[in-house]
């Protein structure tokens, strides 16, 4: 497997690479991550079997190519710090993704004021095609539908929301309030915002800073939509640094309204939990529901 991920690169670089050692590093929770060197360079490489293949590509074959596509788009703002995609592809039972490796460190409050302050300038890029992107890609391994609309209201009600209630239903999820839920998000949602280009899972572990201090993202699951989403999640598991919050609200300020609605946009991501790990995320997200609709 590796001779041909060794392949794959030097064809790409134009630079002979051959693999001398590999050692696992994290690749998250659902793909093993491993660092690849040569004499001179180094490699980040994510693996996930492949082993799901139907007519065309299998489902992590996708999951890695819309990466590939979302980081390449991201870096093309030149706003924020992205690895660089190197190559994707199989090999053997394995599907693949190479990236740049990045030497992270801990980074300090200064770190944590450009990261606001880069998330808020990759924020103005918007799309007007609406709200969407090219492709569906996944949040976790489950796929999320990126079907180009016009109505931010629509768009998250059904190809958010209402995906995730539909898994959670297929999984013996009970959630009392879905359909007042659902029914409510036109009059939830009224504020129009701009087609922001975002990330889409953006976690504490999916940001962090190099050993020179620059702040980085990665792991993305982006399309266009209120970038309100990006900085709801930034807060569902613990908050980032107060330093990043005051960096972004300098640059683009929060519309007003943002603290009800943060709730309902880190529903998404608690349904998705749902449907992955199944447990108390049930619960949650009908306090959450319970929450919104109050």
């Amino acid at each position: 497997m590796w001779t041909q991920i060794d392949h794959h690169i030097s064809n790409i670089t134009g630079k002979s690479f051959f693999v001398n050692s590999s050692r696992s590093v994290s690749g998250g929770c659902i793909n093993q991550g491993y660092a690849i060197s040569s004499d001179t360079d180094t490699y980040f490489v994510k693996l996930n079997s492949a082993s799901q293949v139907g007519p065309s590509l299998s489902l992590v074959e996708v999951m890695f190519e819309a990466e590939a596509k979302a980081l390449e788009q991201m870096l093309a703002t030149a706003t924020i710090r992205v690895p660089k995609v190197i190559c994707w592809g199989t090999a053997e039972n394995s599907a693949y993704l190479v990236l740049e490796w990045l030497e992270l460190g801990r980074g300090d409050s200064q770190s944590w004021l450009e990261l606001g302050r880069k998330l808020a300038a990759m924020h103005f890029h918007t799309s007007d095609r609406g709200m969407g992107w090219e492709q569906n890609n996944t949040i976790g391994s489950t796929p999320q539908i990126n079907t180009w609309t016009t109505d931010w209201a629509e768009f998250y009600s059904i190809y958010r929301l209402g995906y995730q209630f539909q898994l959670a239903k297929k999984r013996g999820g009970h959630f009392p309030q879905q359909k007042q839920l659902l029914a409510a998000i036109p009059q939830l949602l009224t504020h129009q915002p701009q087609r922001s280009l975002v990330h889409g899972d953006l976690w504490g572990g999916n940001a962090a800073c190099t050993v020179s201090g620059e702040p980085v993202i990665f792991d993305p699951a982006v399309y266009f939509g209120d970038r309100e989403v990006d900085i709801a999640m930034t807060e569902l598991f613990g908050g980032f640094p107060a330093a990043f919050y005051r960096g972004y609200n300098e640059v683009f300020p929060l519309d007003s309204g943002y603290e009800k609605r943060k709730t309902l946009y880190n529903l998404y991501h608690i349904l998705n939990h749902f449907n992955l790990f199944g447990g108390s995320y049930e619960s949650q997200a009908n306090r959450m529901i319970t929450q919104i609709l109050t």
